[in-house]
């Protein structure tokens, strides 16, 4: 369902809100078929009783004359007029309800008519079956308008605090989630610093120490890892130096052997300083702005020392933005170097922004043989080298 929340705080919400519409919907039932609808029955007897005795002599065909009704309107607040006299007095303003209407027929085993007041107090219509065009208006003073506007305000503001209670509550609930997915987002980047705080319900306290205890692990294994490579890569270098020193001391007969030797020490040299490299690469450090059309053009001329037409077009119009300079220089490094070693021709450095200015591209491009389909993901894992 599209209007369904996707996560945990606006599913909590919406439940506590659904449940308690439903809550609402059978108070209402069960208030309306077990108190209203008595009390409306009681009172529609109640006045039933009322109109009998109004009418308790019209049945032998004797009319109310005009001082009785009088006098029965001080004593009692009830008024017997024709159809002409009850239209002046509001008539026209009231509604009919069939519900009451065959209520009070029932009662007065006839066919009658009730009719509600809409505005200012509450004032019941009677068109009893013992006089037709007569109408007896009954004002009931006790139901005020004043009622139903507390009762609306009281069931609006139960249904308020109780939406607010649960947006309090799944708020309260989903804070330690929250901190939970933005510390996995800082692990995943390298960063093991943050600690969380175990708090919660007793699983979200659960998932969150076994978070703590995972992150611990990780880094453990990231230091062991880098100190197993920086050891390896720093051991080596004594025995190359001892080879190197060994090969240096070799006769002029020897020259050709000696040539190799060093060619694959001074390889594995660069090997080992790819790894020292990328180890301290690979420890995030903080940006800082920096002129990317400056820093692409100091690379650019760095390498036009191996005799090849480099040319670098920038875009003038690019600011400084946040970038790590070491990183970018590194990897712009080995991009031009890669075409030097592996195309023929001339390279072409640009820079500029994308469609919509969101972010800067670095390219550069040459005219060698490229890379296979097969293998264009591969190539961007650490020390990955294609076959040809």
């Amino acid at each position: 369902m599209g209007f369904f929340p996707r996560s945990a705080f606006g599913q909590t919400v919406f439940l506590v809100a659904a449940l308690l519409l439903i809550n609402q919907v059978v108070s209402y039932v069960t208030v309306s078929l077990y108190v209203v609808k008595p009390t409306i029955e009681q009172v529609n007897l109640m006045l039933a009783k009322q109109v009998k005795t109004v009418f308790i002599d019209w049945e032998d065909g004797i009319e109310i004359n005009d001082d009785l009704s009088e006098k029965f309107f001080e004593i009692t607040g009830i008024d017997v007029m024709t159809q002409r006299e009850a239209m002046r007095q509001g008539l026209g303003q009231t509604r009919e309800y069939p519900m009451l209407s065959r209520s009070m027929s029932a009662q007065l085993n006839g066919s009658a008519r009730v009719r509600i007041t809409q505005t200012g107090p509450l004032v019941y219509w009677i068109e009893a079956p013992q006089a037709p065009g007569y109408w007896v208006k009954i004002p009931l003073s006790g139901y005020q308008e004043n009622n139903l506007e507390f009762l609306t305000f009281y069931l609006s503001s139960i249904g308020f605090l109780s939406v607010l209670g649960g947006w309090l509550f799944a708020r309260h609930l989903n804070r330690p989630l929250k901190a939970l997915q933005q510390a996995a987002v800082k692990v995943g980047k390298g960063d093991f610093s943050t600690k969380l705080e175990e708090e919660g319900s007793t699983e979200v306290i659960e998932v969150t120490r076994a978070f703590n205890q995972m992150s611990r692990g990780i880094a453990a294994l990231e230091n062991d890892r880098r100190l197993l490579m920086a050891g390896v890569s720093h051991d080596l270098r004594t025995p190359l130096t001892r080879i190197r020193l060994a090969t240096e001391m070799m006769s002029d007969q020897d020259e050709y052997l000696r040539e190799g030797i060093i060619y694959d020490i001074e390889d594995m040299n660069g090997i080992i300083d790819q790894f020292i490299e990328y180890l301290r690469h690979h420890k995030r450090e903080e940006l800082s702005c920096e002129d990317v059309n400056a820093l692409v053009g100091e690379v650019v001329n760095c390498e036009l020392k191996h005799q090849r037409s480099i040319t670098f077009k920038s875009n003038p119009s690019i600011e400084s933005i946040p970038l790590s300079s070491v990183a970018i220089r590194r990897v712009v490094t080995n991009m031009i170097e890669n075409a030097i070693r592996y195309s023929d021709g001339d390279i072409e450095v640009l820079s500029y922004y994308n469609s919509n200015k969101k972010y800067v591209v670095i390219a550069v491009n040459d005219n060698g043989p490229g890379i296979p389909e097969s293998e264009l993901e591969s190539v961007f894992e650490p020390f990955k080298q294609g076959d040809a």
